[in-house]
């Protein structure tokens, strides 16, 4: 099969490669049929992951056929489409039975694209499948259920279920890439009093207005007048840069929320000196994607509205080209790319 390897730091090709193979009675192997690519993708590439090795094919998010399962795999059969979690669970460890599921302590957690090959690939090994995988409704075309791999769990349980937003609450998501977006969406089911999106991209402030924000802008003004009054109850962050992080601890109101999406690759400074008074709660963590079921009735109750996450599509030959158009999303307008089977 043919997959997109990483070779080090900068570097990765769309080359040929052994097809994975069932390797523990809890195994599924999904044929790709949708894939996508992610800021943390590009994370590896800079080399901001060092434990991500050499020869690893990238990517965490699918959609895709059930093509072979192992002998322990109940939930699901060959023939079946199913999203592919960005996180597998064991099920059976502690953090597991407390839905923690990016804790797992009995061999899950972040692998595929991390510490095992991933879904940019034609063919990817999914371990744990009964809990790492979900039937895909017939009525979900597959560019909307690739973002319940990642992008919707994660906004939703890392951001919005983070953050505490309750019904008459004024939210700042900072940061309008796809996740940042997903949070404004998701945001919406609890009844904000009104939410404000702040990124730098004309472009993605234009998109968040047209998924719900009721106000969007450069950090200008707004934040500003949040920092000097009243402040926001809950501030997510959602780009993962330490300039956005001090961004958030100026805009949120004493006794408020900070969450913490953004993947950061460098440290980023918490200046205690001006925050030990203000009660803050300030949460992070990686997703668990127990709340993919739930999201997914949403979705196709037509509850939740996604489709416009996705700005480009590909097919699974044009990775490299893929990449590049999403690495330069502040010019080419791109929010999440979209790979698919010819």
């Amino acid at each position: 099969m043919r997959a997109l390897v990483y070779r080090g730091p900068g570097e990765s090709c769309w080359d040929e490669i052994p097809d994975p193979v069932i390797e523990e009675a809890t195994d599924a192997i999904v044929r790709v049929d949708t894939t996508t690519v992610c800021g943390s993708d590009l994370h590896i590439l800079a080399g901001e992951l060092p434990e991500v090795e050499p020869g690893t094919v990238l990517g965490h998010e699918a959609v895709g056929a059930v093509t072979e399962v192992g002998s322990e795999v109940h939930s699901v059969r060959p023939g079946e489409q199913v999203i592919v979690s960005c996180v597998s669970a064991c099920g059976h460890c502690s953090y597991c039975r407390e839905n923690a599921y990016g804790q797992c302590r009995g061999g899950g957690g972040w692998l595929l694209g991390n510490s095992i090959n991933g879904t940019q690939a034609e063919l990817v090994r999914v371990p744990f499948a009964d809990l790492s995988t979900h039937r895909c409704p017939g009525a979900l075309t597959r560019q909307d259920a690739v973002l319940l791999a990642e992008v919707l769990p994660t906004a939703y349980e890392v951001g919005v279920r983070n953050g505490q937003v309750s019904p008459g609450d004024t939210v700042v998501v900072v940061g309008a890439g796809p996740i940042g977006l997903a949070a404004i969406i998701t945001a919406r089911l609890f009844s904000p009093r009104r939410t404000i999106a702040v990124d730098l991209s004309p472009s993605r402030l234009e998109a968040a207005t047209r998924l719900g924000a009721d106000f969007a802008e450069l950090p200008g003004r707004m934040i500003s007048d949040l920092a000097e009054g009243p402040g926001a109850d809950v501030v997510i962050e959602a780009v993962g840069a330490p300039e956005s992080f001090v961004l958030c601890t100026r805009a949120v109101r004493p006794g408020g929320h900070i969450a913490n999406i953004g993947m950061h690759g460098q440290p980023a400074t918490l200046h205690l000196e001006a925050l030990w008074r203000k009660n803050i709660t300030i949460s992070t963590g990686q997703v668990d994607t127990f709340s993919i079921p739930w999201l997914l009735d949403l979705v196709v109750s037509g509850r939740l509205h996604i489709s416009e996450l996705v700005t480009h599509s590909f097919v699974l030959d044009q990775m490299e080209e893929a990449y590049d158009v999403f690495s330069r999303g502040a010019d080419t307008g791109a929010l999440k790319v979209a790979l698919h089977r010819e």
